[in-house]
């Protein structure tokens, strides 16, 4: 396919804005925020622009201006789900570490929120050219660059701490979704799920005993105790970087 020149990389971000004589209907931000609530509703196969459409009230020539495709209508819909996270203060100084955790605590919060994008982080296109994702990146590097690190380091931090943070949020939110297919909820599953764990542990002494702990615990409570954990080890790698960077 010919590379349009007006737009060498396909994303919302870098498309020209079609020039329309009347006022579109619809906003931008209607279009967005009803395409998250369809998400948070029905779940990402239910996102199209023509279920999109009935639930406005309005054809696809309304969305026209503002999103011309599925793959636009995703950029746009993770980059509103971004702006729901706090954005760490880049004047942390010797508190970057309560701000990077903050900044984590957050981003995993907003995927939990919205467990569809488990379904979708990982091929959302030139998302990151999107004005949340850049405020985020923005931010975070101004943090990791006042807490110590060089320049060329900086965005290196932010890309493990980031990666760290999706990669158990996406699991835990593709775990949720299954949940919420089942009608159980996390204890009731937990519950059932145990004795056969169990019993398929009896030859794995050290995994018994790893079941056995979590009898009586809340499921949730564990998650963040497991995510907690990660979090504050990715934090002490940053931080003895910085150190060895002071030595």
């Amino acid at each position: 396919m010919p590379v349009d020149k007006k737009q060498p990389i396909p994303s919302v971000w870098t498309r020209p804005q079609r020039r329309k004589r009347e006022q579109p209907a619809l906003s931008r931000d209607q279009i967005v925020a009803e395409a998250v609530r369809l998400l948070d509703e029905e779940g990402i196969d239910a996102l199209s622009l023509r279920r999109l459409g009935t639930r406005l009230n309005a054809g696809a020539t309304s969305f026209y201006s503002h999103v011309t495709n599925k793959d636009e209508l995703i950029e746009l819909v993770v980059d509103e789900v971004y702006g729901e996270i706090e954005v760490p203060d880049s004047d942390a100084g010797p508190d970057w570490r309560g701000a990077a955790g903050g900044c984590a605590q957050s981003l995993r919060t907003a995927i939990l929120r919205h467990p569809w994008m488990a379904s979708v982080l990982g091929g959302v296109g030139a998302a990151y050219l999107g004005p949340n994702m850049m405020r985020i990146s923005e931010g975070m590097i101004g943090m990791f660059r006042k807490a110590g690190f060089p320049a060329d380091e900086a965005d290196h931090a932010v890309s493990t701490l980031t990666a760290y943070v999706i990669g158990m949020a996406v699991s835990e939110a593709a775990w949720l979704t299954m949940l919420a297919r089942s009608g159980e909820s996390e204890r009731e599953w937990v519950k059932r799920l145990l004795p056969a764990a169990e019993e398929a542990a009896r030859s794995h002494p050290q995994l018994q005993e790893q079941y056995a702990a979590l009898r009586g615990k809340d499921p949730r409570a564990t998650r963040d105790d497991k995510f907690d954990y990660g979090l504050q080890r990715v934090l002490d790698g940053l931080a003895g970087r910085i150190d060895r960077q002071d030595g």
